[in-house]
């Protein structure tokens, strides 16, 4: 059913990343169980997906990226995600990091994204990271936690306060301590492999550190700043924000794998008879109403979130900056994606009984891994709040946006 209504988008490429992904997504189920195993993505998988160039799909053309829109790249990882959700989520933090490569010198970008296997991985920001400034650069001392696919990156990024020769903080205009994104290489770093969690296992999202490392200037920038923006950085993709492309491939991280579990419970309904009725799943009137509503809900956050991101592309491509309202939508549009997959997965998770709690069937994985996405920074319940400020016609925090 839901295959039916994916729309390809026409990309420059030849082959669209959908179409790619398509193509890679047995290999990805396929290996799934040992990615949850492990904790990182096999090497032969690793190999298919840069093979398909899914790593480079908001990257500038001019480093062999699609340079894609937002809305393919949605449905690039609704596809992913539908086969492995820790696969896509590791996609979509490189995908996301590499839009960073709009705001360094050509030069550098290539010397990070230039091989064919290049991935970065970044971790969460913290008061703990300083990159001193120093002659031609600046040493760097910090610690970063979350880093989503770091066990086959081949750069990290940390991001960093800036202290200044004086000891005193470097401000911006609005009164916050300023950050800069420093890059280095994976030599550069020590790794403590702490990746123990309930979801989204596979992602390998470990703590690295480093100590007194210099970085030159050059690699180093302050993401998503018109001022920042470097050659490589003028399509009408990058006039979205990282965060706006994040949000958008984890929502569709959230919304692929609502989309396994639906049409896995569609298939078992029409093989189960629970124990004490002589029914088969599939004859429940009951049954048959709630599918119907988490279908519907599926639908409708899937159909909001590419409507958003296809209204703000269409208003992009003219040359114009994002609006508030198209943030807004955005915003809206992800989180509420989020929360809708949620509710999904727990009405399949509910309605598939015992058979759900089996590591062998295609239910608690993806169960566990959705209600993992949810507890990330896009899935935040708070944003409503943002949403509902701006609905009010207050002005919310661009922070938020």
């Amino acid at each position: 059913m839901s295959a039916a209504s994916d729309r390809v988008i026409s990309t420059p490429m030849a082959e669209d990343p959908v179409t790619r992904a398509r193509a890679v997504a047995p290999l990805i189920e396929a290996a799934a169980h040992a990615i949850e195993a492990s904790g990182s993505l096999p090497a032969e998988l690793l190999e298919a997906l840069h093979s398909a160039r899914l790593f480079r799909t908001l990257l500038p053309r001019g480093l062999s990226g699609d340079e894609t829109t937002p809305e393919t790249y949605a449905r690039m990882m609704e596809v992913i995600a539908r086969a492995d959700a820790s696969t896509a989520w590791c996609i979509g933090q490189a995908s996301g990091c590499s839009m960073a490569a709009a705001y360094v010198a050509p030069d550098v970008a290539r010397a990070i994204w230039g091989a064919r296997d290049a991935a970065l991985a970044w971790g969460s920001v913290g008061p703990d990271q300083i990159a001193q400034v120093v002659e031609g650069g600046y040493r760097v001392t910090g610690r970063w936690t979350f880093a989503s696919g770091g066990r086959h990156a081949t750069w990290f990024g940390g991001h960093c306060r800036i202290r200044e020769p004086d000891g005193s903080l470097r401000m911006t205009e609005e009164g916050a301590p300023m950050e800069r994104t420093m890059f280095f290489p994976r030599a550069a770093i020590t790794m403590d492999p702490n990746w123990r969690v309930m979801g989204l296992r596979g992602t390998g999202s470990d703590t690295y550190a480093v100590t007194d490392l210099f970085v030159p200037e050059a690699f180093a920038t302050r993401r998503d700043r018109d001022d920042e923006r470097h050659a490589l950085g003028h399509g009408a993709l990058y006039r979205f924000t990282t965060t706006h492309l994040y949000a958008s491939g984890f929502a569709s991280v959230a919304l692929g794998a609502a989309r396994g579990m639906l049409d896995a419970f569609i298939r078992l309904a029409s093989e189960k008879t629970p124990l004490s009725t002589t029914r088969m799943l599939r004859d429940s009137p009951v049954l048959q109403n709630g599918l119907a509503w988490a279908e519907g809900q599926w639908r409708a956050a899937r159909a909001q979130l590419h409507l958003a991101l296809r209204e703000a592309q269409d208003h992009v491509a003219t040359g114009a900056a994002l609006t508030t309202e198209h943030k807004v939508s955005i915003r809206l549009a992800t989180t509420f994606a989020i929360h809708q997959s949620k509710q999904v997965a727990d009405f399949v998770w509910t309605e598939a009984g015992a058979t759900a709690i089996f590591e062998d069937q295609p239910f608690e994985r993806r169960f566990r891994d959705i209600h993992a996405v949810t507890q990330q920074v896009q899935g935040r319940r708070t944003h409503f709040e943002t949403v509902g400020q701006h609905l009010m016609g207050l002005a919310p925090h661009p922070r938020f946006l």
